[in-house]
């Protein structure tokens, strides 16, 4: 079940939503806190139910592990949550992408194995992972086992994120105005989730038919087709994983909690450093708190080292890939660059800053796209390859889209045009929530009502969210 299909928006969220507000009403809190466990875990069979124990799993076992860490406080027991949660993930994750290199390295010959990547595995593993360590740092208290549940399956979050934190959530849970209806929050969640499902559905999935069309054939490429191509996957997986954060958000406000924002216009940053503040913001809190500083930090004088086995472990997580990996090692050889250049003290122009930066992160998503490396290298090498210059137009694009072709021209323009206004006016607003309540409210649901009727009659096809592989 996709937040942008049918069942979801005009089944699923209203009954969820009803029945959360009446079992409190009618019954207790604690009714409705189970209601919407009961409805985040029908969310999630609704995939795949043989999903479903392997999630459960994870959750009965660190569980444990919080209750055993509570009672002994013990750096062994910790190990062992967490080398259970990397244990778990690898064997989902990783088999295939080690028995791969294994048979590549050693014509091992082992055979690859049918496993089944669970959804949003990475995302509750690294959720459970960092509470444990903060049960070990005495940074938790001792939560029921409905909270921890709902604080693991919360369905905004489970498929795609954002990595949330005990200490932001679960306190929520107790609280009694988070279960009687809000029409403020109710109105602003609704604007938060028309939002994202406009990055999504007008903007991401238009700009994934150019994206899939260059990197789907990398051998025959334009200089416009290459340039083309990276840029539209640039900007489709910022507006595709906004999109679904900032649904997840409004989600969330719709029931009265409030998720984190996790992003804040990176494309707009002026150095790679700025970029991972900006960027997947609770994935790189947890890089950071959970891995960079455990390894130091700069506090060792091995800043740079631990700076690029974090990255390295950022791009591995991404996926069981050599290109997410040095995915990662690209990004860690910009942020060492960027910290040494620091020492300097040498500043450029604004505008060049950004301009550096901007390409750097469009470079390295063609590593994080591309199939293999050597269709990542025909993109790059087509990309400042001036003898392969097209101009007026590709003819490579033009085949697939029939640029020229009257019937299809209007449309085309349409959506361009539909493209770049979305893009100037989402690249400027700031989503934080507290400007998004000074709205009006009327005004704000007059907007919501046209751009949400807009926006399902272009549902169509429905796409799954790109972090959903993730």
């Amino acid at each position: 079940m996709l937040f942008n299909s049918y069942e979801f928006i005009f089944i699923f969220l209203p009954v969820t939503l009803i029945g959360y507000y009446l079992a409190a009403k009618y019954i207790k809190n604690q009714a409705a806190k189970l209601f919407l466990i009961f409805a985040s875990v029908c969310f999630y069979s609704y995939w795949d139910i043989n999903n479903l124990p392997v999630l459960l799993a994870s959750i009965c076992v660190n569980y444990l592990f919080g209750r055993w860490l509570t009672a002994n406080h013990s750096k062994k027991v910790l190990a062992a949550g967490v080398v259970f949660n990397l244990l778990f993930l690898a064997y989902y994750k990783y088999t295939n992408f080690i028995i791969e290199n294994l048979n590549y390295l050693f014509d091992a010959g082992f055979a690859m194995q049918n496993i089944v990547l669970p959804l949003g595995i990475s995302f509750f593993t690294f959720t459970q992972t960092a509470y444990l360590v903060d049960v070990y740092r005495g940074e938790t208290k001792a939560y029921s086992k409905s909270d921890y549940l709902l604080f693991v399956t919360i369905f905004p979050h489970l498929i795609a994120g954002p990595i949330l934190y005990h200490r932001d959530m679960i306190p929520q849970f107790s609280q009694s105005e988070r279960y009687k209806i809000n029409y403020k929050n109710l109105t602003y969640g609704i604007l938060w989730f028309t939002i994202g499902l406009f990055k999504k559905v007008v903007i991401a999935d238009k700009l994934a038919i150019y994206a899939d069309r260059v990197f789907n054939a990398t051998n025959n490429l334009t200089m416009l087709d290459a340039w083309g191509g990276s840029l539209a996957y640039t900007l489709q997986l910022y507006f595709d994983f906004s999109g679904y954060s900032e649904m997840a958000i409004g989600l969330g406000l719709m029931f009265n909690y409030n998720l984190p924002l996790n992003f804040n216009l990176p494309y707009r940053a002026t150095s790679i450093i700025d970029f991972w503040r900006r960027w997947h913001m609770t994935l790189s809190a947890f890089l950071k708190n959970y891995l960079y500083i455990p390894l130091g930090g700069n506090r060792t004088g091995h800043h740079l080292r631990n700076i690029m086995i974090t990255m390295f472990l950022g791009g591995l997580w991404h996926g069981a890939g050599w290109t997410f990996i040095f995915w990662g090692v690209l990004h860690g050889i910009y942020i060492c660059i960027n910290h040494l250049w620091r020492k300097t003290k040498y500043t450029l122009p604004q505008w060049l800053n950004w301009f550096i930066t901007f390409n750097a992160v469009n470079i390295a998503w063609i590593f994080f796209r591309a199939a293999t490396f050597s269709d990542a290298v025909n993109v790059l090498t087509a990309m400042f390859d001036v003898s392969k210059f097209a101009y007026p137009y590709s003819k490579f694009l033009a085949k697939y889209f029939d640029v020229f072709a009257d019937k299809e021209s209007t449309l085309i323009i349409t959506d361009n045009l539909l493209m770049l206004i979305g893009f100037i006016v989402l690249s400027v607003l700031v989503l934080k929530k507290e400007k998004i309540e000074r709205f009006n409210v009327y005004i704000t649901a007059t907007i919501i009502a046209a751009v949400f009727s807009y926006i399902v009659l272009q549902l169509g096809v429905e796409t799954e969210f790109l972090y959903f592989q993730f």
